[in-house]
């Protein structure tokens, strides 16, 4: 039998079958009660009979349907847009639809992941194919009964109609479906009969967010759960040698205090008591390898970038005679910090290890990744490993890695009751894992006032750019072309951060072409689109941008903000750039008031495909224009002999409430697959702003964060 799915997703992912000794596939729709068409919400959910019907979807025998999400929920909406996948091919009402968030289950789901904004660019066929099979064996089992062709049969909101008119609710033909071949191949709707994907869908977690039920995971408790606050070395490059924990274990509520590795776990009733008996801590740290400075990094990277030892990511044609035959050439310098992640939620999770099982409750981007990890430390078979994933107050990367639920499981196991760690915002932002700092040097030769050659070197602590980076605009548009990178082994932990190494990369970028066309003299938005025709028919299959939809996103966003007919005193600035399959072209207003640039306006324009809940988009969209500004303008962040400097918002600047612009959305039509949102509007902010403070003020920004870059009597006035 062939797999209609995507290799994504397999058959079992919805639907379990076994083989009958005569040949076909018995159908699991045993479980699967009775659906009536008079279902009238609201309805009080506790008094429901639900049964199994799959790995994604249980029925009421009143036809309320609940569906499980089976990816974690960071913010970005999948919780309510993954069921709409499902619910749009099942045929049902969402009215009917109760939502609920799936636990880790490596059999039946696939890519339990938050990350990379991939999760309905995954989900999108895989998650209609489960609704589409499992409405089709029941019209399939209803045409039997009625003695008619299926393609004669038709469902909606639950029920089966016919040409005559008879009906069927789905549960009048459960039994009689359980005896069905399993479809070889389903017809999946055609997007003009969309009747859900589409549509504004309210957050389907709305009601306890703003009530303040529980949801998160700091809500999370359970019987004989006690809390753990850990001290940590107060710098990166610093050992445990001592710890004295008299005075602690006299403080009333604290109930034990646990030595594991480099760290020290204070257990108490509540966090209040845990985080006082962990300042009350005695310890004795010593230097364990290098105490290094924000300083020291900054002459680092620049040696990497004066130096000659690259890794070579891309290479088209000769850069290095492009330049030498050059009239011109052009280099820029950028340079941006490290930068913590600043969740709302600070870093939180829950573990209860005993001989039996290692039960895992929290938020987290990677549960599988997590559940193996603890395994391992645990010294467990990863089957004894479950996983369940509350909401998360915010991830942005910080957590895929799973640091905190390891602490959690490796406290529980040697305290043998099931702990709760809980970090506190100086342990968030002193303990993290950052973006990692990074340089960038630029330069482009020029010839006959034409760009013949772009060199993109990359100096970065730890990491560098992923391979794909190399590939996306302008790779193909230039003829000679390289990018090249290098980096420094640094003991400070470093990770992805929200749209990473793009959040930094699209605002040096995109500020050098900016540039350029003034050096040129050449219209900025005519530069790019000039460029973006030599990649048009180009056969590289390694360009990972479509050209055709850059240029689409770029003219859209110069119709819709009016671009270069702005009112007296206000200043744009443009920007496009393609990340995480979606391309994204912003306008940033600024208006100077008291000489100070201030960000008014964002004209969005986005190509993300099909949008599946266009609320949920704009909130990701608007979420991700304003964390871009406010990063590119304020963030900030530095260490000094390895501790870091900032550890709580009274002296790390986020962007404030007032400081936010209008962000204005426009999605570009189309009836292609969809793509991300969580991450792709954020690059392209930095440099749509830098660039309109340069209209304004005639000032070129080549660091982050802005505000502290630009000179006191530029700022001032």
């Amino acid at each position: 039998m062939k797999n209609p799915l995507s290799p994504s997703l397999s058959r079992r992912s919805f639907i379990k079958t076994s083989a009958l000794a005569g040949g076909g596939m018995l159908i699991g729709f045993n479980l699967f009660q009775a659906c009536k068409p008079e279902v009238t919400p609201p309805v009080d959910i506790t008094q429901l009979n639900f049964n199994d019907f799959n790995a994604f979807i249980k029925i009421a025998d009143n036809g309320m349907v609940t569906i499980f999400s089976p990816n974690p929920e960071i913010g970005q909406g999948v919780k309510t847009a993954m069921p709409m996948l499902i619910a749009e091919e099942l045929d049902v009402s969402w009215d009917n639809v109760l939502v609920v968030q799936g636990a880790l289950d490596t059999k039946n789901y696939t890519r339990q992941v938050a990350g990379g904004s991939q999760s309905i660019r995954h989900g999108w066929e895989p998650l209609r194919q489960t609704g589409a099979t499992a409405k089709q064996m029941l019209i399939n089992a209803a045409a039997a009964q009625w003695g008619v062709k299926a393609s004669e049969c038709t469902a909606k909101n639950g029920v089966i109609s016919n040409s005559s008119g008879a009906t069927l609710g789905y549960g009048d033909v459960v039994t009689a479906a359980a005896g069905l071949e399993v479809p070889e191949n389903v017809t999946l709707k055609d997007p003009k009969d969309f009747t859900i994907i589409g549509k504004d869908i309210p957050n389907v977690d709305l009601d306890k967010i703003i009530t303040g039920k529980s949801l998160y995971g700091l809500d999370y408790k359970a019987d004989g759960m006690v809390y753990a606050s850990v001290l940590r070395p107060p710098s990166f490059g610093k050992k445990l040698i001592d710890c004295d924990e008299t005075s602690v274990k006299k403080i009333t509520g604290v109930l034990d205090v646990i030595k594991f590795g480099d760290k020290v776990a204070v257990l108490a009733k509540d966090t209040w008591t845990a985080m006082k008996g962990k300042k009350d801590l005695k310890v004795t740290w010593e230097v364990d390898s290098k105490l290094e400075n924000t300083e020291d990094h900054d002459q680092i990277l620049t040696s990497l970038l004066e130096g000659s030892e690259f890794k070579t990511m891309r290479k088209d044609g000769n850069v290095k005679e492009a330049f030498a035959q050059a009239d011109q050439v052009i280099e820029r310098t950028y340079e941006s910090p490290f930068l913590p992640h600043n969740c709302m939620e600070p870093m939180n999770f829950f573990a209860d290890v005993t001989d039996e099982k290692v039960r895992l409750v929290g938020p987290i981007q990677t549960p599988a990744g997590t559940a193996e990890r603890v395994a391992r430390l645990l010294e467990r078979d990863v089957e004894d490993v479950s996983v369940e994933m509350t909401r998360m107050g915010g991830g942005f990367g910080r957590r895929l890695y799973g640091d905190f639920a390891l602490e959690a499981a490796e406290i529980s196991k040697l305290a043998k009751k099931p702990v709760k760690v809980v970090y506190s915002r100086e342990d968030d932002m002193t303990a993290g894992i950052y973006r990692p700092a990074i340089k960038y040097r630029i330069s482009a030769s020029i010839k006959d006032n034409k760009i013949t050659g772009y060199h993109l070197k990359e100096a970065s602590v730890n990491s560098n750019m992923y391979g794909l980076i190399p590939n996306f605009f302008p790779a193909g548009a230039i003829e000679n072309y390289q990018v090249d990178v290098a980096n420094y082994k640094s003991n400070i932990t470093t990770g992805a951060w929200r749209a990473p190494y793009t959040n930094f990369l699209s605002f040096a970028e995109q500020s050098f072409f900016d540039e350029l066309s003034e050096i040129l003299e050449i219209d900025r938005i005519k530069l790019r689109l000039d460029l973006l025709q030599k990649v048009k028919g180009t056969t590289d299959e390694k360009i990972e941008y479509s050209p055709e939809r850059l240029e689409k996103v770029i003219q859209l966003a110069v119709d819709k903000s009016g671009w270069g007919n702005a009112k007296e005193g206000v200043y744009q600035g443009f920007s496009a750039y393609y990340c995480h399959n979606t391309h994204v072209a912003e306008v940033a207003e600024v208006v100077l008031e008291n000489d100070l640039p201030i960000v008014k306006k964002v004209t969005c324009v986005v190509d993300c495909g099909i949008v599946v809940n266009p609320l949920g988009a704009k909130n990701q969209i608007e979420g991700g224009v304003i964390d871009g500004i406010g990063h590119a303008m304020y963030g900030d962040f530095a260490f000094k002999d390895g501790e870091p400097q900032y550890k709580n918002f009274n002296t790390y600047k986020l962007i404030r409430m007032n400081e936010t612009p209008l962000v204005e959305t426009h999605f570009v039509e189309s009836n292609a697959s969809p793509t991300g949102l969580g991450e792709p509007t954020l690059p392209p902010a930095g440099a749509a702003v830098a660039n309109a403070i340069k209209a304004a003020k005639g000032i070129r920004l080549y660091k982050q964060p802005f505000i502290k870059n630009m000179k006191s009597k530029d700022l001032l006035g």
